[in-house]
């Protein structure tokens, strides 16, 4: 088994918990050998799929859609640019939706919090008659309805 990577290496390179590491192979994100012993041991490409694990969870990816993700890259070769560039084109979108939340958050900050409400002065300026509540509960304004 020369050539593999026990948990705790993996651990070490990806900066990810050997915890998270046996929970995304029992979700079959990744997948290890075992040794003679029983210890799990990884191919060093599993390093590649645990950054794009990692990457993929911070765009707001679920682990489901991250698997469904990585079923698109090929298992008889180690992926390559082209393969990870295909599935990560179309992250545009979702990139852009959460640059525009978080720019409607940060505009909130020194208001209040979309009308969740923090400020009762503010809101008769800015939701009158809490007319916010017609949208339904929680910061209308930040989840991105349109004001009054």
């Amino acid at each position: 088994m020369s050539g593999l990577l026990t948990i705790s290496e993996v651990a070490r390179r990806s900066g990810v918990a050997a915890s998270a590491l046996r929970f995304y192979e029992e979700r079959g994100l990744v997948k290890s050998e075992r040794a003679g012993s029983g210890h799990r041991r990884y191919p060093r490409a599993v390093l590649r799929r645990i950054a794009f694990i990692v990457f993929a969870q911070r765009m707001g990816l679920t682990l489901e859609e991250v698997g469904v993700e990585l079923a698109k890259l090929p298992e008889n070769r180690v992926p390559e640019r082209t393969d990870w560039a295909k599935i990560s084109a179309s992250w545009t979108k979702r990139i852009d939706e959460r640059i525009a939340e978080l720019e409607r958050l940060r505009a909130g900050l020194t208001r209040c919090i979309g009308c969740g409400c923090l400020s009762l002065h503010d809101c008769q300026l800015a939701n009158p008659g809490d007319r916010a509540s017609r949208f339904g509960p929680g910061p209308r304004y930040w989840i991105g309805d349109k004001r009054l």
